[in-house]
């Protein structure tokens, strides 16, 4: 028996945010000021070492670009770090904005009474700062971030958590991802429904969720369904 939904989770980037557009425009600018401050590498190489470098030590990682030109020039150039990071700032600044339609859409699910969650895999300030910077946070009555748990999805732990803070049973809760290994899995795995944000950055995996979703708006109509 399908129940009446009483709230809506959500993963954060790749989902309600293009994190990742964010993030190549802010590394493209980097680089470039970078090289333009002294690096001796050429941009396209840079970049690309650049992120296998985050994809060894984490997306997130708040100390990429000293790690980087430690790597690519033998020592730290304070210079060359200085030009990155206020690029990468500058950039990020313009670049951190929700996926169209999230406000209206979030809008109209506290209207419809809906309690709001966010189940990240971001460290809990930058989680925190992204809800902040694009003017999300009133939303969101929980948000667990890596630091709640210590485990990353699918692991079930960041899924309990959200439960426990919430008050509701998994099976009143949709959950909506981009990540059908993570996300979907994991909010699968412990008895929630599913809505898949194929307009994000991972669409293929094997987990199949439960809606497909082309548009962030187009989760109105699924929540709509469970009445």
């Amino acid at each position: 028996m399908i129940k009446m939904l009483k709230a809506v989770l959500f993963d954060l980037d790749n989902t309600l945010v293009d994190f990742m557009r964010m993030k190549e425009a802010c590394s493209d600018a980097a680089i470039h000021a970078m090289v333009e401050a002294g690096l001796p590498m050429e941009e396209e190489n840079a970049k690309k070492n650049l992120f296998a470098m985050y994809e060894e030590v984490g997306i997130e990682n708040q100390t990429i670009f000293e790690k980087f030109l430690k790597v690519e020039m033998g020592k730290v150039d304070f210079k060359v770090l200085a030009a990155g990071i206020a690029a990468y700032r500058k950039v990020k600044a313009g670049n951190l904005v929700p996926y169209p339609h999230v406000m209206e859409t979030l809008i109209k699910l506290k209207e419809k009474g809906l309690k709001l969650g966010i189940v990240s895999d971001a460290p809990r300030m930058q989680a925190w700062l992204r809800l902040a910077e694009m003017n999300l946070m009133a939303f969101f009555d929980v948000v667990i971030a890596l630091d709640d748990t210590g485990q990353l999805k699918p692991s079930d732990l960041p899924f309990k958590a959200a439960l426990e803070r919430i008050g509701f049973k998994a099976e009143e809760i949709l959950f909506v991802g981009d990540n059908p290994e993570r996300d979907i899995k994991g909010a699968k795995g412990i008895g929630m429904h599913t809505a898949l944000a194929k307009y994000g950055q991972f669409p293929k995996g094997n987990e199949k969720a439960d809606h497909d979703l082309n548009n962030v708006k187009d989760i109105i109509k699924v929540v709509d369904s469970y009445k």
